[in-house]
């Protein structure tokens, strides 16, 4: 992968990026928790505007999933308030213990802008979604609900993917309405390895 390459699919971070945005987050979490974190120094680049999101997981399954669709602040701030967020603060999940905490892995997504879609039926829409790259964003009055381009793994179809979506917003999975607005986004992602005995390596 060429350095241009890199930078349009990242928007500029460095190849180590990954590395430095999981444990950040995952101190983050444990320093909420009362257990020890040792925090860096946070880099030039992570200063830059940037719209994060972080998923926890355990082998259950989905433990917490928070984050911006757009950039509002600093990478590393963003970053620690929705790691944060995704911990403690996730409706559908009672807030993270530290029981839990060594078997739960962290996933950190850094998103690009939003880019508008343009269509005139249902049709037109599915056929410019891409399976496995695109986030999509809907939004439709007050009603608003987004997947990570990581939700292909679980809806592989187009179809089906978008019918989800509507009803993650509040809408029938069969809603259609003119004013309805999609936005595609990408993300550059990476998630912990967790060794055996419970460690984590980023």
């Amino acid at each position: 992968m060429t350095t241009q390459e890199r930078d349009e699919k990242t928007g500029g971070v460095p190849p180590e990026a990954g590395k430095t945005l999981l444990h950040l987050a995952r101190d983050t979490i444990a320093g909420a928790l009362g257990l020890p974190a040792e925090f860096a120094a946070v880099p030039d680049w992570a200063q830059q505007p940037g719209a994060t999101f972080v998923t926890l997981t355990e082998s259950q399954g989905l433990r917490g999933c928070i984050g911006s669709l757009q950039a509002h602040r600093p990478i590393a701030e963003d970053l620690r308030a929705n790691a944060l967020a995704a911990a403690f603060e996730d409706p559908r999940f009672p807030p993270l213990s530290v029981s839990e905490w060594s078997q739960v892995r962290v996933e950190v997504s850094l998103l690009s802008s939003l880019q508008p879609m343009h269509f005139d039926s249902e049709e037109s829409l599915l056929a410019q979604i891409e399976p496995h790259r695109h986030g999509l964003v809907l939004t439709y009055g007050a009603r608003r609900g987004t997947f990570l381009p990581q939700v292909w793994e679980q809806l592989p179809q187009p179809r089906e993917f978008l019918r989800a979506l509507k009803r993650k917003a509040g809408l029938p999975a069969d809603f259609w309405a003119s004013e309805m607005e999609v936005h595609w986004y990408t993300v550059e992602k990476w998630r912990e390895e967790q060794t055996p005995k419970g460690k984590v390596n980023g």
